[in-house]
C-alpha cells in the first residue's frame, strides 16, 4: 500500500481535503442550526436534501462527463461547493439552507465520481485492491479530521464556513495537477430492481433500510447531540466516535463474514445495533456513555453495507456483480432520503431519543427480515461465498464497482489456485 501511496499521494491529498470539508459541513450545520434556533424538523429536511441531491447527481454526472469531460465537471462542481459553503453563513434561512444542501449533495456526488474514476484509472489489476483500501482510509480520516476542526472556531460565526470553503478550493490543485485529463469512466448499467429483488431480497431490503440508518447517523447526529445539550467539543467527539468505530470494525467483521453464514452475522450485528440504541435511549445521560454508544453504533452500522453487498454477490453470477453494485447503491440512496426527515419529526415530538429509536427500528427490521429469509433459502457454503470488500456508503457508485472488480479478481485467483 505504501507504493500506491507514493504514486497517488497528490490525488489522495486532494480527496482528503474534500472529505475534511464535507465531514465538517454536516456537523457544523447541525450545530449552527441549533444556535439559530432552527426547528429540528426543519433540520431534518435540510439534512435530507444532501441525499436527494447526491442521488440526483449520481444519475446526471455521467451525462455531464460525456458532454464536457472530467476536468470541467470537476472544476464546475467544486466551485459550486466552495460557494455554497460560504453562502450557508451569509444567509441563515432554513429554506435557503435546504437548496444549498441540495446543491452540495449533487456536487459531491459528481466530485466523488470524477475522483474515483481517476483512482481507478491510475490503478492496475495488481494494485486496485490496495488503492481502494487507501481511498477508504483517506475518506474516513478526512471525515474524522473534519470533526476535530469543529473546535477551532466559533460555529456561530463565519470562520468555520470560510475554512471548509478554502479546504475544498485547495483540494482542486493536487487533484488536477496529478492526474490524467481523461480517466476511464464506463459505469455499467444497473440491474433492474426486479432482477435484484429476485436475486437477493435480503440484500435489497437490508440496503434500503440501512440507507435510512446512514442518513440519520451522518445527517442528524449533530442535531441529536445539540438537542441533548452537549458542548461543541463533546459533539465533535460524539460524531467522531461513529466514524472511528466504523473504521476499526470493518476488517474484523469482514474476516468473520468470510468464515460463517452471512445472514447469521447480519442478525448478530443488527441485534447488537438495536440493543445499543435502546440502551442509549435508556441510560445515555452522560457524555462518556454517549460516546461509547456512538462508537458501537458506528462499528456495527458501517460494516453492514459491504456485508449486505457481499451477501448479494453470493447469489449472483460473476458477470452480474458489477451491474448489481450500481443498483444497490441506488437503493441505498433511496432509503437515505427520508431518514433525517423522520428523525427530525421524532425529535420534535418525543425528544432527542427519537434519534436512537429510529435507528433501532430500522436495525431491528433488518434483523427480523434476516431471520425470515433463513427459513426461505438454503445457506451458501462458506467455501462458495464471494470475498467481503470494505467500502463506505458515502462513496459513489464507481467505488462499488471497483470493489466488485476486486472481488471478481479474488474469485478468479482462488479458482486458478484450486485448479
Amino acid at each position: 500500500m505504501f507504493a500506491v501511496l507514493v504514486r497517488t499521494w497528490a490525488l489522495m491529498l486532494g480527496i482528503l481535503l474534500l472529505m475534511v470539508g464535507n465531514g465538517l459541513q454536516g456537523t457544523l450545520l447541525g450545530v449552527r442550526g441549533a444556535i439559530e434556533q432552527i426547528d429540528p424538523a426543519w433540520m431534518g429536511f435540510i439534512m435530507s436534501a444532501y441525499f436527494i441531491g447526491f442521488l440526483g447527481g449520481s444519475r446526471i454526472t455521467p451525462i455531464l462527463l460525456q458532454r464536457v469531460g472530467h476536468i470541467r465537471v470537476f472544476a464546475a462542481l467544486g466551485s459550486l461547493v466552495s460557494a455554497a459553503f460560504i453562502l450557508y453563513a451569509a444567509f441563515v434561512n432554513p429554506v435557503f439552507w435546504f437548496f444549498m444542501r441540495l446543491v452540495v449533495g449533487f456536487c459531491f456526488s459528481g466530485l466523488y465520481v470524477v475522483a474515483e474514476s481517476w483512482i481507478n484509472d491510475q490503478a492496475t489489476n495488481e494494485t486496485r485492491g490496495q488503492s481502494l483500501s487507501l481511498y477508504i482510509l483517506v475518506q474516513m480520516f478526512g471525515v474524522v479530521a473534519g470533526q476535530v476542526l469543529l473546535n477551532v472556531a466559533d460555529p456561530s460565526g463565519y470562520n468555520l464556513f470560510i475554512l471548509i470553503s478554502v479546504l475544498v478550493s485547495i483540494s482542486f490543485a493536487p487533484i488536477l495537477l496529478s492526474v490524467s485529463p481523461t480517466p476511464v469512466y464506463d459505469a455499467s448499467r444497473p440491474m433492474s430492481l426486479k432482477e435484484l429483488m429476485l436475486a437477493s431480497p435480503l440484500g435489497c431490503v437490508g440496503v434500503f433500510l440501512l440507507g435510512g440508518v446512514f442518513s440519520a447517523l451522518f445527517g442528524m447526529a449533530s442535531v441529536f447531540a445539540t438537542e441533548r445539550g452537549l458542548s461543541i467539543k463533546e459533539i465533535s467527539w460524539f460524531v467522531t466516535a461513529i466514524y472511528v468505530g466504523g473504521l476499526l470494525l470493518q476488517y474484523p467483521i469482514g474476516w468473520l463474514s468470510d468464515r460463517m453464514d452471512r445472514r447469521t452475522l447480519i442478525i448478530i450485528v443488527t441485534a447488537i445495533l438495536t440493543g445499543v440504541c435502546l440502551v442509549g435511549a435508556a441510560i445515555g445521560q452522560s457524555v462518556s456513555i454517549l460516546i461509547v454508544i456512538s462508537f458501537i453504533i458506528g462499528a456495527t452500522a458501517n460494516p453492514l453495507y459491504p456485508l449486505l453487498i457481499a451477501y448479494t454477490n453470493d447469489h449472483l453470477e460473476t458477470d452480474q456483480m458489477t451491474s448489481a453494485s450500481g443498483g444497490l447503491v441506488f437503493i441505498n440512496g433511496c432509503g437515505a432520503m427520508g431518514g433525517p426527515v423522520i428523525v427530525g419529526y421524532l425529535i420534535n415530538h418525543i425528544g432527542p431519543n427519537g434519534f436512537f429509536y429510529f435507528i433501532a427500528t430500522l436495525a431491528s427490521l433488518i434483523c427480523v427480515y434476516s431471520l425470515f429469509r433463513i427459513t426461505r433459502r438454503e445457506s451458501v457454503a462458506v467455501e462458495d461465498t464471494n470475498p467481503y470488500i470494505p467500502i463506505t456508503a458515502t462513496a459513489a457508485a464507481v467505488v462499488a464497482e471497483i470493489a466488485t472488480e476486486v472481488a471478481i479478481d479474488e474469485i478468479e485467483e482462488q479458482d486458478e489456485q484450486s485448479n
